[in-house]
């Protein structure tokens, strides 16, 4: 099994940057690198929405409309970590941010993934 563990979240000015990390524990028999990693966010009230995802080897990314161009989804498989690196950062990008894996194909429907972490909150102020 996979385990996931989402930091870096925090209270951020709009245009401000963040790095949140998303580390992966394994159980024997599992690799990181086999697992295809999304990132999503819910905001208050709202359902959970695709933000970024990332193929298991790193060979291709998909990202949300709302944040292409000043999110990006790198991941290290060495480390078992992926990250996502928000730029520019707009108060409507306020949520709860989480990371997921899949050994399925990756997906923009939170219904593909079994494994969550547990979310790190990101506020951007005006």
């Amino acid at each position: 099994q996979v385990y996931l563990v989402e930091s870096g979240g925090g209270v951020v000015q709009a245009g401000g940057s963040l790095r949140l990390s998303c580390v992966a524990s394994t159980a024997y028999g599992y690799s990181f690198s086999n697992y295809e990693v999304a990132w999503f966010r819910q905001a208050r009230g709202k359902d959970r929405a695709f933000v970024a995802g990332i193929r298991y080897n790193g060979g291709s990314t998909d990202y949300a409309d709302s944040v292409r161009g000043r999110f990006s989804v790198p991941r290290d498989n060495a480390q078992n970590t992926a990250y996502l690196q928000m730029t520019n950062l707009d108060p409507e990008d306020s949520a709860l941010y989480f990371c997921t894996a899949s050994l399925m194909a990756l997906s923009r429907s939170p219904d593909q993934y079994d494994i969550w972490g547990q979310g790190t909150q990101v506020t951007v102020e005006s």
